[in-house]
């Protein structure tokens, strides 16, 4: 039984056509040559940015020097869950003085991570020794964990919390 071309029906006179004018294109391209330039490239283009962005560098943190990046007058915000200090500066909205996780900010965001709660009760103060988190159920501790996955994704980690010396 050999293949049959059959131009009966529309629909394969379609694709025909079709894969016809695709191959023409490819074997014969088009050598006509722009004449404009795009818009975008009219004044040059630089692979530079605008402004390089602050270097980061891995630090060791305390509770009390970790507290000063908090974001006030513009600066650096930094915060803590289990250990990892996260540089959260690109999500101001989020994590500044005025955004809904807040009071997260230059503190150590492990046990309100945890239990998804924004409470301030859930900082430790920062003159005590970290928590330990001894006390959280496993389903508590997975949604931390999780909080870390998504930190890690989308912020630069940037150094260590340990305990005040």
């Amino acid at each position: 039984m050999g293949y049959t071309l059959d131009f009966g029906t529309p629909v394969n006179t379609a694709i025909l056509v079709y894969i016809l004018y695709s191959v023409q294109k490819i074997v014969f391209p088009s050598a006509s040559i722009p004449t404009k330039i795009p818009n975008e490239f009219k004044h040059g283009y630089s692979w530079m940015p605008k402004a390089h962005p602050p270097t980061v560098l891995f630090k060791t943190y305390t509770p009390k020097t970790l507290e000063p990046f908090s974001g006030r007058d513009g600066g650096r915000i930094l915060l803590a869950i289990n250990g990892i200090v996260f540089d959260v500066t690109a999500g101001r909205n989020f994590y500044g003085p005025d955004g809904m996780y807040g009071n997260f900010a230059g503190r150590d965001a492990s046990r309100g991570m945890a239990k998804q709660s924004f409470d301030l009760d859930m900082l430790t103060p920062l003159d005590q020794p970290l928590d330990k988190l001894d006390d959280l159920r496993p389903d508590e501790i997975e949604n931390m964990k999780g909080w870390i996955d998504h930190f890690s994704n989308k912020y630069i980690i940037c150094g260590k919390l340990v305990e005040n010396v």
